[in-house]
């Protein structure tokens, strides 16, 4: 009679949907992923085949400090949603605004190595394929972190009128989930721009 007792009280709990945004979040990435593809494939095909210089190997630095800023940032929003679902709201908000400088910084050492191509090495979208198809890879990522602090920035204006708690949670599970992707995209972007493509 007993196991038959434990047996009803360790019973599964029913499946039910998964949320809709995540499911939604999950649809989002994997498109974004088959364009991400397409454009790191078209850099990886054109690499070496540009008539005229530069090249990649006498422009590109790996950005190392900047990486670690994004790569960290997917650390501080995993820990501030966490955070808010304990609801400690200071702590949350800390981390909030630590993701969203991180990303501020990845994007400003990305404006400061444009800067550096154009204005110093003359590399421009349409000096060379390598210029064509390294700006179109590293921009249409810059323009993923972009969007991203934007949507950051939005939950920081809300969360500091109080209009953010722990109902909130899985919303920001979802945005989270996008800026893990954008992080990780951003470790092939690297590996191929300036590792294999050098």
């Amino acid at each position: 009679m007993s196991a038959i007792t434990n047996s009803i009280a360790q019973a599964p709990e029913p499946w039910t949907l998964p949320y809709r945004g995540k499911v939604a979040m999950a649809g989002l990435i994997i498109a974004e992923s088959a364009i991400f593809t397409i454009f790191v494939v078209a850099y990886l095909f054109y690499t070496g085949k540009s008539l005229t210089g530069p090249t990649p190997r006498e422009v590109l630095h790996p950005p190392i400090f900047y990486s670690i800023c994004l790569l960290s940032s997917s650390l501080t929003i995993h820990f501030a949603v966490k955070l808010l679902r304990r609801r400690q709201f200071a702590a949350f908000l800390t981390l909030w605004a630590l993701t969203l400088a991180l990303g501020g910084l990845f994007l400003y050492g990305t404006a400061l190595e444009w800067h550096n191509l154009i204005y110093n090495h003359g590399l421009t979208i349409s000096t060379n394929l390598f210029g064509t198809t390294y700006y179109s890879l590293v921009g249409l990522h810059a323009f993923h972190v972009t969007v991203g602090l934007l949507a950051l920035s939005i939950v920081l204006l809300f969360a500091l009128l109080r209009r953010v708690g722990p109902e909130q949670s899985e919303r920001l599970d979802v945005l989270s989930m996008y800026w893990h992707f954008v992080d990780s995209v951003w470790i092939v972007v690297f590996l191929v721009v300036y590792v294999l493509g050098r």
